[in-house]
């Protein structure tokens, strides 16, 4: 069985391997043809790390925060070369627009906005960004991961 935490590194790593395509992202859930990126080996599941990216990418782009006029020392900082503070960049930014929001989740805002606040940095300075911020910060917020696995799993995390 494939844990949560390998889950969540293939998913990412399927994220960012598109990220040179600038308006393509992942292989489409309309037109994938259900071929699965199962591992060799590996019973035959639900989980397409390919379709569960392009999945989270969508949910990524429903952030509509425009990160150069948000005001936060965290992303201050991240955009200063200091990854480590991602995490608490995504926190802050993510409680903020659930409180702003009624019908957005904290945990649906974390997904989007670090998704969005990523793919923002990985545009912005390239050399800075590394799948592992993205993986840290989605497994280490327990309430992110509570959140996904309530919901049955990263395969039937929707948009």
């Amino acid at each position: 069985m494939v844990t949560f935490e390998e889950q969540t590194r293939c998913i990412v790593e399927a994220l960012f391997s598109d990220l040179g395509d600038d308006e393509s992202g992942c292989r489409s859930l309309e037109t994938d043809s259900g071929a699965s990126a199962q591992p060799a080996g590996e019973p035959l599941t639900g989980f397409d790390p390919v379709v569960i990216a392009s999945r989270l990418q969508r949910i990524g782009d429903q952030c509509n925060m425009d990160f150069e006029k948000v005001s936060s020392e965290a992303l201050a900082e991240v955009f200063k070369g200091k990854m480590e503070k991602f995490e608490a960049a995504v926190d802050s930014l993510s409680r903020s627009w659930s409180d702003q929001n009624p019908g957005m989740v904290y945990e649906r805002a974390f997904l989007s906005v670090s998704v969005k606040l990523i793919m923002h940095v990985a545009k912005k300075v390239p050399a800075m960004v590394h799948p592992k911020h993205l993986i840290q910060a989605i497994n280490g917020n327990s309430k992110v991961r509570n959140y996904i696995e309530a919901h049955g799993g990263w395969e039937n995390l929707d948009n």
